[in-house]
């Protein structure tokens, strides 16, 4: 049975709990939706928040988003009473940054983290990799972000081996550092280490090729994420290497959070990537990649994404639609919030899970 959420109240997320963490993008396309919308882990109402316009016609979205984009903030039934609590995990730039395809949206978080709190949602940070991104930069950047929101109900910290309650933080493409500027930041002896200090954290950074486990540990972070919702696209994405990643990372005391996705296309804006294009046979691919990463038994596993409608890793509800130029792809026969239901069954079954692997 899954623990009785009914009593948390908001912002009293227990980490320990916190096990799925899902990606989501606050506008990479100026006219897609932004939302926090029918959230699979707690309430009897869903959450979204839209920040911009419906898709058109010609929007790189191969599916059809199921939330109006007129509304600022809806509250939708979603009938989620026995679901678990979790974490979202926001796409995030700089003030007044964004990247080549969207607008500066550091302005939007205290709305998403206010909204999250009412819902038993926490927020964890997905730092985006700008212009003149560093060892240096990023030192300025968790400053900010825990000046600025950690002592919001609603922001996320992770409680390590030891007790200590942390903020988390991913590092997306983070190899485009070298280990060594890295390692500056992120290890005790380093020129500017932030360990130690009021802005100490659990950082994990992204696993694309093999060697760069060796470069992680280097570089001092303190754990791993794998992204990319296509398996085999990467070595890092493809289940078959997960137990191998694991295993490094238990020996070096890393964590490892394995990330999957209810498939991937993103044909729409990459024409060429057909061969990377996963098909979502009606959730098995979701399913499949879902008890590969409990295979492993990880800590935590992330989701890419919610609402990443680009690539067509999205969670989020999409409803059948046809224009006179365009037939959207949907999640027929089943019912738009198909994937929400199964992260709910999923992160229940994780629980159980974890409680068995700790006896």
């Amino acid at each position: 049975m899954a623990p009785d959420t009914a009593g948390l109240r908001p912002g009293s997320l227990d980490s320990e709990k916190a096990l799925l963490h899902v990606v989501q993008s606050p506008g990479l396309w100026p006219h897609s939706p932004f939302s926090l919308a029918s959230y699979p882990f707690r309430g009897t109402a869903a959450l979204s928040i839209i920040h911009t316009h419906p898709p058109l016609p010609s929007d790189p979205q191969l599916f059809r988003p199921f939330l109006r984009a007129d509304l600022l903030a809806e509250p939708v039934e979603g009938g989620w009473a026995r679901a678990v609590p979790g974490v979202l995990v926001l796409s995030w730039y700089p003030p007044g940054m964004a990247d080549d395809n969207g607008e500066p949206s550091d302005d939007l978080v205290p709305a998403i983290l206010d909204t999250a709190h009412q819902y038993n949602i926490q927020v964890a940070f997905h730092i985006q990799p700008y212009k003149g991104r560093d060892d240096i930069t990023l030192h300025d950047n968790i400053k900010y972000i825990i000046d600025t929101y950690g002592s919001h109900g609603a922001f996320y910290r992770y409680k390590n081996s030891m007790g200590k309650s942390l903020p988390l933080f991913y590092i997306y493409d983070s190899y485009l550092t070298t280990p060594e500027a890295w390692a500056h930041l992120l290890t005790p002896s380093g020129l500017h280490s932030i360990r130690n200090t009021p802005y100490d954290g659990v950082f994990i950074a992204l696993l694309v090729e093999e060697g760069h486990t060796h470069d992680i540990l280097a570089a001092g972070f303190d754990g791993m994420y794998t992204y990319f919702a296509s398996n085999g696209f990467s070595f890092g994405s493809s289940h078959q290497n997960w137990k191998a990643v694991k295993n490094f990372c238990d020996a070096n005391n890393l964590m490892f959070i394995p990330s999957v996705g209810p498939g991937y296309i993103d044909t729409s804006i990459r024409p060429w990537n057909n061969h990377n294009t996963r098909n979502r046979v009606n959730g098995k691919y979701y399913e499949t990649a879902l008890q590969a990463a409990l295979t492993v038994r990880p800590e935590i596993v992330s989701i890419t994404s919610f609402n990443e409608w680009h690539e067509g890793t999205q969670i989020e509800k999409a409803i059948p639609k046809k224009t006179p130029t365009r037939l959207y792809l949907d999640y027929l026969p089943h019912q738009p919030s198909l994937y929400l239901e199964l992260t709910r069954r999923w992160a229940e079954h994780f629980i159980k899970e974890k409680e068995q692997w700790l006896m």
